[in-house]
């Protein structure tokens, strides 16, 4: 019988002179361009052209990531920062924070929105059904850079992170490794849950219901399940061992109250179906 699972896995996939290729990278990679795909595919519906998806994606891309840097960089190790200021460009040598990442999102999506006029919450409902997928993926990066780990478990699929060293503060020796939580795995299979279930509802339903509803529906269970998993989760940076809820915990909460907030708003305002309006609708406006 299997106690315990020992990861010892490169985190590059190779190198070229001195810059290496790492499995995370791929993991992003393939979290954009499967979003593409799906989005593309399935959920642009007859608002969207092709060319305007294309620009989406790169709206996407560009400010998730730079939200995601600027999101560590400031949440969790703002002193460091802001002394060294120039270190946030330094994204290579790793940083990159999910709830800053979801604010660069929203970020994108207004802008695009204002750009092209596209309705905000028809363009959230369908958006945040990829976003749920490429959660998954970025998750399964962390796992291979053996980062963002749980605390210690005897659970028989808990994890040995081999190469993730930890020292004695006192004498600087390695410290044996223990048996963690795969966090990084909990979030990530939440996360593909959340996507099928999304997918699922939008195809049986072509989505019929307010605009919004998707959006709210989202935001309340995908940071629920993020709020629920910090709690076995290692803490990040050390300030978070004397607060009753972690980093992670405290930013997910204001995510999770604007879900209830937006299905509240899509209960009172009058019936509207995502697809095009009835004849009459359009007569009257």
């Amino acid at each position: 019988m299997i106690n315990v699972i020992t990861w010892d896995f490169d985190p590059e996939i190779f190198s070229i002179s001195n810059h290496g290729v790492r499995w995370y990278g791929l993991m992003i990679a393939l979290a954009l361009f499967s979003g593409y795909w799906i989005f593309k595919r399935y959920l642009r519906g007859d608002k969207l052209t092709s060319e305007m998806v294309d620009s989406l994606l790169v709206y996407i891309a560009l400010c998730s990531i730079v939200g995601a840097r600027l999101g560590h960089c400031f949440f969790y190790e703002p002193d460091y920062y802001l002394k060294n200021p120039l270190e946030i460009l330094k994204i290579w040598k790793g940083g990159l924070a999910s709830h800053g990442w979801s604010i660069g999102l929203l970020l994108a999506l207004w802008l695009y929105y204002r750009k092209y006029k596209i309705p905000f919450l028809w363009l959230m409902d369908r958006i945040v059904i990829v976003v749920a997928l490429a959660s998954a993926f970025i998750r399964i990066g962390n796992f291979f850079n053996s980062e963002i780990y749980g605390l210690p478990t005897s659970l028989p699929w808990g994890v040995e992170f081999v190469r993730d060293r930890l020292y004695d503060s006192n004498t600087g020796a390695i410290l044996p490794t223990v048996s963690r939580h795969p966090t990084q795995f909990y979030e990530a299979i939440s996360y593909l849950l959340i996507f099928i279930a999304s997918f699922v509802f939008y195809r049986k339903r072509n989505m019929e219901v307010r605009d919004g509803f998707m959006f709210g529906f989202f935001m309340i269970v995908l940071f629920s399940a993020r709020f629920l998993i910090e709690f076995v989760k290692n803490d990040q940076v050390a300030f978070e061992a004397g607060l009753s809820l972690n980093m992670g915990q405290l930013l997910s909460l204001p995510f999770m109250l604007a879900g209830i907030g937006i299905l509240i708003r899509t209960k009172m305002k009058p019936r509207y179906f995502s697809q095009e309006p009835p004849a009459q609708e359009k007569i009257k406006h």
